[in-house]
């Protein structure tokens, strides 16, 4: 498997280093965004394990996201990721979050209102952006576009409309929100399905749950490894997340799991509920059942 890290909620200074070592463990895929408020320091990771020689530019997947206040504006927004970065191109760039927000705001990045409420731009739909990352094609810095945080009714909303299939649909996937129909409607339409969040959460109780720890005895594992190997098997890829080399190191460990292994991971939502732990505040109805 080609390693995938991600860059969200690392501390200042820890993403240059995990970077770097990520690639040079052997990771393909780094997987960031403008909002995260950490492409320099990826740049510099990037640049350093290019600087090494072991590898090259055209070796490694990079993904980017456009923020929801640069909805109107994604060329802007990408030149700024690209110029932190220090690369002329992305190889899938994605929109963050299917909900605009007023560019004109309080704030660049988390505009609000007096009440507190997130300052959205209902003048613009997710729609019209989409359409406009289907112009960044033509201009050489985007390899693919696709989406995240997409349920089926936005999915459903969105592909009469466009021209060009998302690439991609990142979303939140674990044991406790296997988001089965969506997994199987972009299947279906040729959409790859990348996992965040696959662990649950930082201290999730998924590393403690009997149907996890059951499989990780089974197989000599650690939880974690049960928890990544799970999205492989279910033919998605995975977004780990560590700025640890010991971590990032084991995050690559990734083992077969039959049927049975995959019988008690599929019952452990249904058993303990389904439970979504990235839901930002936007006062928006995703059209996700978990949230009706």
């Amino acid at each position: 498997m080609k390693g995938r890290d991600r860059t969200w909620q690392s501390a200042p200074g820890e993403v240059t280093k995990a970077v770097a070592h990520a690639l040079s463990v052997g990771y393909k895929h780094i997987d960031c965004a403008y909002v995260y408020g950490n492409e320099d320091e990826v740049g510099a990771g990037l640049a350093e394990g290019f600087k090494s020689g072991k590898v090259k530019r055209r070796d490694v997947f990079v993904t980017t996201k456009l923020w929801c206040t640069y909805h109107s504006r994604p060329e802007e927004n990408l030149d700024m990721s690209l110029k932190s970065l220090g690369l002329d191109y992305v190889d899938l760039y994605l929109m963050h979050w299917p909900v605009p927000m007023n560019p004109k705001g309080n704030d660049p990045k988390f505009p609000k209102h007096a009440d507190g409420s997130r300052d959205l731009d209902t003048s613009w739909s997710h729609i019209q952006t989409y359409k406009a990352m289907e112009k960044l094609l033509q201009t050489g810095k985007v390899r693919a576009i696709g989406v995240c945080n997409y349920s089926l009714k936005y999915l459903q909303e969105l592909l009469p409309q466009i021209s060009i299939v998302p690439a991609v649909n990142q979303i939140e996937n674990h044991p406790y929100l296997p988001q089965q129909e969506i997994v199987d409607f972009c299947r279906d339409r040729g959409i790859h399905v990348t996992a965040y969040s696959p662990l649950g959460s930082t201290g999730s109780p998924l590393f403690k749950d009997e149907g996890v720890v059951k499989v990780a005895e089974k197989h000599d594992v650690e939880p974690g490894v049960v928890l990544l190997s799970y999205h492989v098997a279910r033919r998605s890829s995975v977004l780990a997340k560590s700025v640890t080399p010991k971590r990032i190191e084991s995050n690559r460990n990734i083992i077969k799991l039959d049927a049975d292994d995959m019988k008690n991971l599929e019952k452990i939502h249904k058993e303990k509920g389904m439970k979504r732990f990235v839901y930002p505040e936007f006062g928006v109805d995703f059209g996700f059942p978990d949230k009706q």
